[in-house]
């Protein structure tokens, strides 16, 4: 039995987590982390836990924690884990952080767009990328998983197939993101009331948003140069979900036929990405609650160009229950253990 610890149990990515694993066979919480909630029982915090769990809230303290856990999840604001990280607590527990501070290897891209300090660079040469279906060898054997970016999961995820093959310029990549509410955490904040949010769309962090420099540096790995692109992402009135559209140049003109057996040569094998079928263009609601991503694509020969398109659960494949692939994928488990998940519809 794998002993789980968590810390920012009481955000949203963290009561997802608790979720998924109350349903893992293989898992135990041991330590519900929160610095707002210490010694308040967790189900009086999310009254759906309630006769589910019986444990209170301790504090965010990761070297006892490395003490009593095998794993330790850190659903934390930016710059939190990078500032506690240490030797020891590496040598005594794996830690999967859900935040931004181990996914971006150049320290100062980090600090330019986080515009916060990195209080452990030393770590991030080691830390994995946390992408399963791409990095899936690699997170194996690591210590440190940089559980990725709910908005790059999903666009990587669209895009990687026509990026690796160098079908597509990638200098042409144009991705339009939209996201529902929890994305945004469960901070009180203004703009994510209900009266400002609902009847309504809107950008935001346009040209600046934190996630693109993850976007670029995972597609430039898979184009082998740099790349540069635009990212914009919309607030939508719904409370899960994420749908990335997609659009880039094509290199030379390609059928449907030629597409499809490159989406399928990544991802035929892979349970939690589908590639829809001819047509049928991803919805939020067809993935609600589960971890899986749907991605599909359209040629336009008027334009030459390609739209690629994904969705997903933000909270889902895009924080707790791909951490809780990665878990698996540490501990030697099925990478599906704990994450069969029909989706919840309508």
């Amino acid at each position: 039995m794998i002993k789980v610890g968590i810390i920012g149990a009481t955000g949203y990515a963290g009561g997802e987590l608790v979720r998924l694993l109350m349903g893992h066979k293989d898992a135990r919480i041991v330590w519900y982390g929160s610095r707002s909630y210490i010694d308040k029982k967790y189900a009086e915090v999310y009254q759906n836990m309630f006769q589910i769990v019986e444990d209170v809230c301790k504090d965010d303290n990761l070297e006892k924690l490395a003490e009593e856990a095998d794993v330790i999840f850190t659903a934390t604001p930016q710059g939190f884990c990078a500032s506690m990280m240490t030797e020891e607590i590496l040598s005594k527990a794996k830690v999967i952080d859900l935040s931004a501070d181990y996914r971006i290897k150049d320290v100062n891209v980090y600090e330019s767009w986080y515009g916060i300090e990195h209080k452990s660079p030393q770590f991030l040469e080691e830390a994995v990328y946390g992408l399963c279906e791409i990095n899936r060898e690699k997170i194996r054997g690591a210590r440190l998983i940089a559980n990725p970016g709910c908005y790059p999961t999903c666009s990587t995820l669209s895009i990687y197939p026509m990026v690796k093959e160098g079908l597509i310029d990638p200098s042409t990549i144009i991705i339009d993101a939209k996201s529902g509410t929890s994305g945004a955490g469960r901070g009180a904040k203004v703009d994510n009331l209900f009266c400002e949010v609902n009847e309504n769309i809107k950008a935001y962090g346009v040209a600046g948003h934190r996630h693109t420099p993850e976007i670029e540096e995972q597609l430039g790995y898979a184009a082998g140069e740099k790349i540069t692109l635009n990212f914009t992402p919309h607030l939508v009135p719904m409370n899960r979900g994420i749908l990335i559209t997609a659009y880039a140049s094509l290199k030379e003109t390609v059928t449907y036929e030629e597409i499809k057996a490159v989406y399928d040569k990544y991802y035929q094998k892979e349970q939690f990405v589908r590639v829809l079928d001819k047509d049928i263009c991803p919805q939020t609601k067809w993935v609600e609650g589960s971890n899986y991503v749907d991605v599909n694509f359209k040629i336009d020969p008027r334009t030459g160009r390609i739209i690629m398109m994904g969705a997903m659960d933000n909270l889902v494949k895009g924080a707790a229950g791909q951490a809780v692939q990665n878990m698996n994928l540490l501990f030697g488990l099925p990478e599906n253990t704990g994450l069969n998940l029909v989706p919840v519809f309508p």
